[in-house]
């Protein structure tokens, strides 16, 4: 049994080269086309196809909020999202929205092949290069969500720490107790997943932590750290 697809673009240069590679292919074949949204609808009702090649960007419009209806008149479709968009909201967009693959138009014939393969076998794609992407962003949200996470007194000794200065000296500074100030640190430590001073330090220059708040200039009534000579 081949695969069904149905394509739709708006440039009909485009949908034109889709079929030439889809039908080379001996398990593949293309059964119809589209040029918008609506008529891809309509075709994917009519034909009922395995895959719907859809553009993410036709006629100057994202055509996300379109999936469901293409699930809804053909239910035993995939759909594959070929883009010109890397963005990974694009992505999350589209699979929450109920599609089955993301491929990017710069992407090779392969991963385009292997998307259509993989949505008809009923498993998720996602273009290599983007997955690399998406990763990196999702590490990226995480830690910011940690950061998000620290108090403003947490916020000033994680600043402190990373600046050099002792337990103690902060202790004096902000008017607690150096065992108070430990439990500051190991509590940060803790919500950032850190070991080291030199992750504190390394997290701290990453997330621009080095400088005071705003609220924290001139409000935070902290005296000045004075290094005492031996």
């Amino acid at each position: 049994m081949r695969i069904r697809i149905v394509v739709v673009d708006d440039f009909g240069v485009v949908r034109d080269g889709l079929r030439l590679l889809l039908d080379a292919e001996a398990d593949i074949e293309t059964v119809g086309e589209a040029e918008s949204v609506q008529e891809a609808v309509e075709t994917a009702r009519e034909l009922q196809p395995d895959v719907v090649l859809l553009d993410l960007l036709m006629h100057e419009h994202l055509t996300t909020d379109r999936i469901p209806a293409l699930r809804a008149a053909a239910p035993g479709a995939s759909v594959v999202v070929v883009s010109p968009l890397d963005d990974p909201r694009h992505v999350w967009a589209s699979f929450e929205a109920g599609a089955s693959g993301y491929v990017l138009k710069e992407a090779s014939a392969d991963k385009l092949l292997d998307a259509v393969r993989a949505a008809a076998a009923g498993s998720r794609y996602l273009d290599p290069g983007l997955g690399a992407r998406i990763a990196l962003d999702e590490a990226r949200h995480e830690e910011d969500s940690r950061t998000d996470q620290l108090g403003e007194r947490e916020r000033e000794v994680v600043r402190l720490l990373s600046l050099g200065h002792t337990c103690i000296e902060i202790a004096s500074a902000l008017g607690r107790s150096p065992r108070t100030i430990e439990l500051y640190r190991s509590r940060i430590m803790e919500k950032l997943a850190l070991e080291t001073r030199a992750e504190l330090v390394h997290y701290a220059l990453e997330h621009r932590l080095l400088e005071p708040d705003e609220g924290d200039r001139g409000g935070a009534h902290a005296a000045p750290i004075v290094r005492r000579s031996t």
